[in-house]
Parts: structure tokens; C-alpha cells; sequence
């Protein structure tokens, strides 16, 4: 993979010399149901900031471990207002429970069978989910090796920067410029993460990509 990106990408090397290995965190015990739920918590908000309020959550609805559907179907909405939820994000978590329990949203099992284009067209269907959200659940949950959200702001701001841009490119741009990636933009995602963070004062680092 590394050998492959340095070749690809002289910038890139670079920053991968820098920076050092790849330290992308995949947790393969988590279920897409959690995953998205997650994911919700972090849209529009700083990573830190997400993990407080879904400490709050877990803390009223979990007597062991994550809060299942049910019991997430079950809060009273001024309840996850008072975890830190907005409206929207109330929306979009009970859409998620419900999906879960339909089958809609897959278990892990069977969303290893499925691709990634299935994926991401079957759950950006629901409510308060787009592809960003699906996309993260893709490469920290399930481990796609080669996922490249480009409508994240810190891998187009990270682009930016590794490539000393006046403006972020658009996201049609960096997906085309990107392309020579393949099969390993999961982790050349990390990597322009790893470039937005450098840029950064240490505490202001996204938690999910430090």
C-alpha cells in the first residue's frame, strides 16, 4: 500500500515519509447500525464535542455497552435533546433504529457480502444519512480499503495543503485527481487527514484521524 501511494504521488510520498505508517483504526467488532449512529453524532460537529454528547447518550440509554434500536426508538426526544441531539439528528437516529430493526440497515455479516456502491445507495436512502455518513461507516467499521469522501472538508483541506492550493478543489476535481489512489484511497484519505491535523494547534486534532 505505502509502496504504491509513494509511487502514485510524489507529494504524497512526502508527507508519507512525514508522517510515518498508517494508524487508520478499523473497529471490525462494530455493526453498521452503530456505525451510523456514530456518524450522525459527528456530522457538522467537531469530533470531540460528538464523543461528549454520545458519552451522554450511552450514559442514559446503555446498561451494557451500546444503546440497542430499541432503546433508542424508546428515548423520549427531549431526553437526546438534552445529550447535546439536535432535531435533526433525532430524525435521522431514529430512522437509523428503525432500519435496523427492518433489516434495512444490514448486520456486519451481511454487509461484508454487499459492495460499496450497494452500500452506500441502500443506507444514504435513509433519513439525515448521505454519502459522507456511509462513507465513514465504509472505511472505520468495515474496513473498505479504498474509499475516498470527497466531501469531507479536512481530506479536501488536506489536499489543499499537500499540494500548496490557493482553494480546496471541488469535489468532482479531487475524486478525478485522486484516481491514480487506487485501490488504497481509505488510507490516502488518513493521510490527508493526517496533513489537515498538522496544520492545526495538537488539541484541535479530529480524534477519529489523529
Amino acid at each position: 500500500m505505502r509502496s504504491h501511494l509513494c509511487a502514485a504521488d510524489p507529494d504524497l510520498a512526502g508527507l508519507i515519509a512525514k508522517v510515518g505508517r498508517c494508524r487508520l483504526r478499523v473497529d471490525r467488532a462494530r455493526e453498521p447500525y452503530e456505525s451510523l449512529v456514530r456518524a450522525i453524532a459527528h456530522q457538522q460537529l467537531h469530533g470531540r464535542a460528538a464523543e461528549a454528547i454520545l458519552g451522554r447518550m450511552m450514559a442514559l440509554l446503555a446498561d451494557d455497552g451500546f444503546p440497542s434500536a430499541a432503546s433508542l426508538l424508546a428515548a423520549e426526544p427531549d431526553a437526546l435533546r438534552g445529550c447535546g441531539f439536535s432535531l435533526a439528528k433525532i430524525a435521522a437516529l431514529r430512522a437509523v433504529a428503525e432500519a435496523a430493526q427492518s433489516g434495512l440497515v444490514p448486520s456486519r455479516a451481511r454487509a461484508c457480502r454487499l459492495s460499496d456502491a450497494v452500500l452506500i445507495e441502500r443506507l444514504s436512502s435513509l433519513r439525515g444519512i448521505g454519502r459522507w455518513t456511509v462513507e465513514m461507516l465504509l472505511i472505520f467499521s468495515l474496513g473498505r480499503p479504498d474509499i475516498m469522501p470527497v466531501d469531507d472538508f479536512g481530506v479536501r483541506e488536506g489536499y489543499r495543503l499537500l499540494k500548496q492550493l490557493d482553494r480546496q478543489p471541488r469535489l468532482r476535481e479531487l475524486a478525478s485527481l485522486t484516481e491514480s489512489w487506487r485501490p488504497y484511497r481509505s488510507a490516502a484519505a488518513w493521510y490527508l487527514w493526517r496533513a489537515a491535523d498538522l496544520a492545526k494547534p495538537a488539541a484541535a486534532a479530529n480524534p477519529m484521524t489523529a
